[in-house]
């Protein structure tokens, strides 16, 4: 059994919704791969902007305005040294990964020409598959699947077969959200290049498990949201090769895109604030770099560790309740456990499991497609951080036990 390094009780004093109760109990968050819980060193940072710096950026020459670029432009450098990106510059500041993935779909429809092809996974997020489905029906692209099995892995064999001098597009999520999967994102990335075709990964539900590396993956966009990794919602990452953004057009028009206006003609300002249109979450960007230095300090490889061991407990206890059923059983997996009981509609177990003060995921999680794979309405999904404990677990288990009682 794996043990952990990580001071766990220390950590969760850090978060102060762990302490609240929920229906008169205490409550159990394990809907973590929906959104992060945020520590106190992160809710601090974003009261100090507001109560001591709160103004516009990069347009004033007043001393708060100064203080709000300095400390926004100072996250934009946390975030390419977190993600090893080659140039500040090619870090896009956005709402978020669904924000991120539109601006780059739209940049594409340039690019995407009729029959041109488009690959995209069977595991993707309806973030990561609409806005492809519309470049395709603006353009006259060809939206084609790599298929999954029932482990909920990639058949990458397919993958291969399906590449060829058509495709122009290649787009996965590193880690899905409704099974864990970690998919082989360095094969998908290196394979696509061979036959000249763009990669974005989606890497929102990768971003609180696993530290990338842009420079080691060569892909070409990559995106993530903050509320994953400790930080506010509303503000997210799209890394961008400087050649790729430097092609795609604006994304969005008005202030701080812009070099030059006249009612003739308008010139468009550098990187990154070509894609970086009105007034930004100012404060939400802060906090993301505030989000980063806190997970930092607990440590990527020591969270990977300790939730690792939440995984295999929480299987193990799991599935020793009769009729329970684990979707997604992927060698390679994230702290996330789909899973049905026979016989029981899984919102039904949600909704007895919230009476107890226990907060999971039921529906489709956005990835309808899985879920008509499984030929399943949805899944309860129950998603581990590394301020869970095992005691957790096993509340969770016993919850599920007795809606069982409950409900059969």
């Amino acid at each position: 059994m794996i043990q952990t390094t990580l001071d766990i009780e220390t950590i969760r004093k850090d978060f102060p919704i762990l302490n609240r109760e929920v229906n008169g109990k205490p409550l159990v968050y394990l809907d973590n791969a929906a959104t992060s819980q945020t520590p106190q060193q992160v809710i601090d940072v974003i009261v100090d902007y507001y109560q001591n710096y709160n103004a516009n950026i990069h347009r004033g020459v007043h001393s708060l305005s100064q203080e709000a670029t300095d400390a926004y432009e100072a996250a934009r450098i946390k975030i390419k040294k977190h993600y090893n990106i080659a140039k500040t510059h090619e870090v896009i500041l956005t709402s978020g990964t669904t924000h991120s993935i539109n601006l780059v779909a739209n940049g594409f429809t340039s690019f995407v020409k009729e029959g041109d092809e488009i690959l995209v996974s069977a595991m993707e997020h309806h973030s990561n598959i609409v806005p492809w489905q519309m470049l395709c029906e603006r353009t006259g692209g060809v939206l084609k699947v790599i298929p999954m099995n029932q482990k909920g892995e990639l058949v990458m064999e397919e993958f291969h077969a399906l590449l060829s001098d058509k495709t122009k597009l290649v787009f996965c999520n590193h880690v899905s959200n409704a099974l864990g999967t970690v998919n082989p994102i360095e094969e998908i990335i290196d394979a696509s290049h061979k036959v000249s075709a763009a990669v974005l990964i989606d890497g929102a539900q990768a971003a609180p498990h696993i530290k990338a590396d842009m420079q080691a993956l060569d892909v070409d966009f990559y995106t993530v949201s903050a509320h994953k990794v400790c930080g506010p919602t509303g503000v997210g990452m799209l890394y961008g090769k400087e050649e790729w953004l430097n092609k795609l057009p604006p994304y969005q028009g008005g202030g701080e895109m812009i070099a030059e206006v006249t009612f003739e003609k308008t010139t468009y300002a550098d990187l990154p604030h070509k894609f970086e249109a009105g007034t930004p979450n100012i404060c939400g960007g802060i906090a993301f770099g505030a989000a980063l230095d806190y997970m930092n300090s607990i440590g990527f490889e020591a969270i990977a560790q300790y939730e690792e061991e939440l995984l295999q407990y929480a299987t193990e206890q799991l599935l020793a309740i009769d009729g329970l059923k684990i979707y997604g059983t992927a060698k390679n997996k994230t702290s996330v456990i789909s899973f049905n009981i026979d016989g029981i509609h899984p919102y039904d177990i949600g909704t007895i499991l919230d009476k107890l003060g226990i907060a999971v995921r039921t529906g489709h999680h956005c990835a309808q497609p899985i879920m008509d794979f499984y030929k399943i309405p949805g899944t309860v999904r129950a998603s581990f951080s590394f301020y869970n404990t095992k005691e957790e677990v096993d509340v969770l288990v016993e919850g599920v036990k007795r809606a069982k009682n409950m409900l059969l």
